[in-house]
């Protein structure tokens, strides 16, 4: 098992940026960031190291590998830091999907239930039919949507960017509270 370094001595750039202080893990070609811009808490990046990375399929076989690993170990210890319920996983692969940086990135962004069912859910999980819960579920975020209820993402000229120093307290402790979560999990990470 690696754990993240709290410092990094060679520069790690999201497309022409520098973004070392925001970054809370790095494999060997792949790293996480806190977003300068987030929806909600917990709204990170997982982007390839090398930078002329555009879309998905710029990546190389051994590249791809390594950033699936991360884009999961990430995913699971968000779910498990902001306990949240799904996640919304996003690439916009092009300038036509919405892509506004030219450097593969992947959003992770946290989501929670809304039908007021709490923790206990998890317990009951054997006896309920996956399929049914699931579909309670889409329909409680679908009658939610149609009343209104749901989080209004700003456009993006309406979020303030977030300081320098913000983001590099936000990434100080999520690299402590990941290495945690890897030991915890014996996570092995190939670096």
């Amino acid at each position: 098992m690696t754990l993240i370094p709290t410092t990094e001595s060679v520069s790690i750039y999201f497309y022409k940026f520098i973004v070392n202080h925001q970054v809370f893990f790095k494999s060997k070609y792949t790293y996480a960031l806190v977003n300068l811009k987030p929806i909600v808490p917990g709204h990170v990046l997982i982007v390839p190291l090398r930078t002329n990375v555009i879309r998905l399929s710029d990546l190389t076989p051994i590249e791809s590998i390594d950033y699936m690993n991360t884009l999961q170990l990430i995913h699971r210890f968000i779910i498990d830091h902001y306990k949240a319920d799904s996640l919304n996983i996003a690439i916009q692969d092009g300038p036509e999907s919405g892509q506004s940086i030219p450097h593969l990135h992947t959003h992770i962004i946290p989501r929670y239930k809304l039908d007021g069912i709490d923790d206990g859910i998890h317990n009951q999980i054997e006896s309920m039919d996956l399929i049914k819960q699931f579909e309670q579920r889409k329909q409680s975020f679908l009658t939610a949507k149609e009343k209104g209820l749901l989080l209004k993402v700003p456009h993006d000229n309406d979020r303030i960017s977030r300081t320098d120093e913000v983001m590099k307290v936000e990434a100080d402790g999520l690299r402590e509270k990941l290495n945690n979560f890897i030991k915890q999990n014996d996570i092995v990470i190939d670096q």
